[in-house]
């Protein structure tokens, strides 16, 4: 009975999502609506959306999974979601609207005026978009499998061919109102079976959540145990300064009419996030309690979805279990139709049409989805972590720095990508094949960004000093126009 309700759930998932995208496509006309919704999304409905495309398969399942099996000390997790986007909002979110760009490489080549540039960035955006999008689709296959007994590659396969439809169909005006749609959809599927089994767990007597013991740290997913505060430091510089840069997020400020109401925006996803993290956790704690031999077999991700059934059980433990399932479903194609939405936007730089864009989002889910069916075994909400150092380590010196301090120069920003991205990306490389042994190695590597972030800042500033000659002519127009009113900018160009 179970499995049935699970199926039908994740049927109407699906229906649901390809019906709210056919809506977005009747009022998709032109390239600006498929790259950037015509830049006419109001604060409100784009924080539904963005909030929506973040809450991906390591906030929906990983960060209660990292609970059950570590305990509190994974409340970092969803602390540094959501801290992110302060530092967004407090750096980048204006200007970066005010740029006028499409995409990341878009924005470097508008400050940088270099086209070397804009072609690094955008390979590391691609890799750390392929990064993040492995999760979703191995969480999709994880789910189906566990609810309704469904071969693990069903999931994946399903999630590619419906985010492929969504993205290739109507662009960004489409997934903008899926997204939007399934952040609600998500709230509600956790929310409710929150409700009914913390009165289950009351009914019970309220028994003590136990603490972490040798059995349930068993399972750990990147080895913790040698060196646990810098892997927290690690966490906490990743989730936090790896936000802004993340090319699925950045992306949705560029749909914002101006800058005032992309900080408007960045305000209220603040608000979104901050409601829906207060459950995973939730979950962690009475997975503890109830489901803790999940750890022992590495399938703690899956608290989530059982829990329902092992604690209320019968049909309504059932009908409960299917929203969950619903809501786990909506988590990954939401995220994944911003991810592929991002990567087919850097993939067909240089040719803006809208067939060259349907093209690109084949590759640009292609790889990913054969990556997800050859890798398994990672859970979520690790690696994720290690796409949010990828993004820490590149894209935050290169946006902080190229807004905010006028002498960065071209083979700065190069050097920065490549010496901070570039070995971020090779640890997060070593870390996923397995080569490395538990200690300070292995530690070093599955958690860069305290090493990486510094390091991707001094090679930009560093090799700017050095090169004075090389700041870009165009530098006080680009000054002007990230951090002036956009009525002010306009006025100021026209003067001259």
């Amino acid at each position: 009975m179970s499995r049935t309700y699970a199926v039908v759930a994740v049927t109407a998932v699906v229906l649901a999502t390809v019906l709210v995208g056919g809506f977005g496509l009747r009022i998709s006309r032109t390239t600006s609506d498929f790259y950037v919704a015509s830049r006419t999304v109001g604060p409100r409905f784009n924080a539904a959306a963005i909030s929506g495309e973040y809450l991906s398969a390591a906030s929906f399942l990983g960060v209660a999974g990292l609970v059950l099996v570590h305990g509190p000390d994974m409340l970092w997790y969803p602390v540094g979601y959501t801290a992110g986007y302060l530092v967004l909002l407090v750096l980048i979110a204006a200007p970066l609207r005010r740029s006028g760009a499409y995409t990341l490489p878009d924005f470097a080549e508008g400050r940088l005026e270099s086209r070397q540039v804009r072609g690094l960035v955008g390979i590391l955006v691609t890799g750390a978009g392929w990064l993040y999008l492995v999760p979703q689709l191995q969480g999709a296959g994880l789910t189906l499998e566990i609810l309704t007994g469904a071969p693990g590659w069903l999931g994946p396969v399903i999630v590619a061919a419906v985010v492929l439809l969504s993205v290739a169909a109507g662009g960004m005006r489409s997934i903008t109102f899926v997204q939007a749609f399934q952040y609600w959809l998500k709230l509600t599927a956790l929310l409710v079976p929150a409700l009914f089994l913390i009165l289950a767990w009351q009914g019970d007597g309220r028994p003590r959540v136990p603490s972490a013991g040798p059995q349930l740290a068993v399972a750990a997913g990147f080895d913790r145990a040698g060196h646990p505060l810098y892997a927290t430091y690690g966490l906490i510089v990743a989730t936090f300064l790896g936000t802004m840069g993340l090319p699925h997020v950045v992306v949705r400020f560029y749909t914002s009419p101006d800058g005032r109401t992309a900080r408007r925006t960045t305000v209220v996803v603040l608000a979104l996030l901050g409601a829906f993290y207060l459950l995973p956790p939730v979950y962690g704690a009475l997975g503890r309690l109830y489901t803790s031999e999940l750890s022992l077999g590495g399938d703690a991700d899956a608290a989530v979805l059982l829990l329902p059934g092992r604690v209320i059980g019968g049909t309504g433990g059932a009908l409960l279990g299917a929203l969950v399932a619903g809501g786990a479903f909506a988590a990954f194609l939401s995220t994944a139709s911003g991810l592929t939405m991002a990567v087919a936007g850097v993939l067909t730089q240089g040719a803006r049409g809208v067939r060259h864009f349907r093209l690109a989002t084949l590759l640009a889910m292609g790889i990913p989805l054969a990556v997800a069916l050859l890798v398994s075994g990672l859970p979520v909400a690790d690696a994720v972590g290690m796409a949010f150092a990828v993004s820490a380590s590149s894209f935050c010196p290169l946006l902080v720095l190229g807004i905010w301090w006028r002498r960065l120069t071209p083979p700065g920003a190069v050097a920065g990508l490549l010496l901070g991205g570039g070995s971020a990306l090779i640890a997060v490389a070593v870390t996923l094949s397995g080569g490395v042994r538990p200690g300070w190695a292995h530690t070093l590597l599955a958690w860069p960004a305290v090493w990486s972030v510094p390091v991707g800042f001094l090679a930009m500033i560093l090799v700017s000093l050095a090169t004075p000659g090389r700041i870009p002519p165009g530098t006080s127009a680009a000054m002007a126009r990230f951090h002036l009113p956009e009525a002010l900018a306009a006025a100021r160009g026209g003067g001259r």
